[in-house]
C-alpha cells in the first residue's frame, strides 16, 4: 500500500517545529529517522496530515554524559548512541539493548526517541527505558517543558502520555556510579529483529564479594507496555545472585505479565518464555553458571 496524501515541511528550529504541531494538533507528527512511522503510513494505520521534519536541528541530537545522568537528544541516531564507548560505560544496558534492534541499516537511520514515541511493547528500547527508570523530556508551544518517568509515558500499545501538540526532545538516562555495573539482555523472536515474542533486560553492581548492592529488572513483549519491577529488584539486594533466586524473582515477574496469543505462541508460552529469558539475564550478568531450564 501507500501512504494517504500528506503535507510536509522541514523544521528550521525547535520553536518553529513546535508552532506547527501547535498548530495542527493531532494531525501532524514529528519525523526524524522515520523507521516506525513510514511503515504504519504505508499501511495506512496512521495517516497524518502533516509531518513535521525535525531531523536537522542541533538542539535535539548527541549525547552529553555527566556523572549522574546520560541525557540524549531525542533524534540521535541508534547507531550513534550504539558506537558512543563514554555513553557504554554510563549506561551499558542501551548497548546491550541495541544489539536486538531491527539491523544495523534501520539502527543507521533509526532515532532512540523515534523507538519510544512509537510505543511497541515489544521494542527494546522502551524495555531499556522502563528498566532503567529513564526520564522522558517533552516540550509544546503551550506547555512548555514537561518530564515524565518511562513508568508513566507508556500508557498501552502504542500509546503514550504525549499530548498532541508535543514533542520529545531529549531522554535523561541514570548512570550508576561506582564499579561493578553489569548488564544484560536477550530476547526471542521468530527471526533476529523481528518483533520480540519476550524480552527480559536487567542492569545490576555487584561489590568485590559479588554480593548485589543494587538492581533494576524488567520484561518486554508480554503485556500492552514495558515492564519494571523493581520490588523484586529490591530482592536482590545484599545477596548472591545464584541459580534458586534468580529463578524464583524470574517466576514471580513472569507471573506478572499479561502476554496475548497469536499465531506464533500461546500466552502460557509467552510467560514461561520470560521466566527463562529473565533468569538467564539475571545469571549472565552476575557471572553465575546457568543450567538449562527443565
Amino acid at each position: 500500500m501507500k501512504a494517504a496524501p500528506f503535507a510536509y515541511v522541514r523544521a528550521e528550529s525547535l520553536d518553529h517545529a513546535l508552532d506547527l504541531l501547535a498548530a495542527y494538533g493531532g494531525e501532524a507528527k514529528p519525523i526524524a529517522g522515520g523507521q516506525s512511522l513510514v511503515p504504519m503510513m504505508a499501511m495506512r494505520l496512521a495517516r497524518p496530515a502533516l509531518l513535521v521534519d525535525i531531523n536537522r536541528l542541533p538542539a535535539l541530537k548527541g549525547v552529553a554524559v555527566g556523572p549522574r545522568c546520560a541525557v540524549m537528544g531525542a533524534t540521535t541516531r541508534q547507531r550513534a548512541v550504539e558506537e558512543d564507548a563514554a555513553l557504554h560505560r554510563a549506561v551499558p544496558l542501551l548497548r546491550a539493548a541495541l544489539a536486538w534492534v531491527g539491523h544495523v541499516q534501520t539502527r543507521n537511520r533509526g532515532t532512540v526517541g523515534g523507538s519510544l514515541a512509537h510505543a511497541d511493547p515489544s521494542a527494546e528500547l522502551p524495555l531499556a527505558a522502563c528498566v532503567l527508570d529513564a526520564t522522558l523530556v517533552l516540550q509544546s508551544r503551550a506547555g512548555g517543558e514537561r518530564r515524565l518517568s518511562a513508568a508513566d509515558f507508556f500508557l498501552a500499545p502504542m500509546v503514550t502520555a504525549a499530548e498532541e501538540a508535543e514533542c520529545l526532545t531529549a531522554i535523561e538516562w541514570p548512570v550508576w556510579e561506582g564499579p561493578g555495573v553489569a548488564c544484560a539482555f536477550e530476547e526471542v523472536a521468530i527471526r533476529h529483529g523481528d518483533f520480540a515474542m519476550a524480552a527480559a533486560a536487567c542492569q545490576i553492581q555487584l561489590d568485590a564479594d559479588g554480593v548485589c548492592r543494587r538492581a533494576a529488572l524488567g520484561l518486554g513483549g508480554v503485556a500492552g507496555t514495558p515492564l519494571a519491577f523493581p520490588d523484586l529488584a529490591a530482592q536482590l539486594e545484599g545477596r548472591r545472585i545464584h541459580e534458586r533466586l534468580a529463578q524464583e524473582v524470574a517466576e514471580a515477574a513472569a507471573a506478572r505479565s499479561e502476554p496475548g496469543s497469536d499465531t506464533h505462541a500461546d500466552a502460557e508460552y509467552r510467560r514461561h518464555l520470560a521466566a527463562v529469558l529473565l533468569r538467564r539475564v539475571l545469571l549472565r550478568a552476575a557471572g553465575a553458571p546457568a543450567r538449562a531450564p527443565i
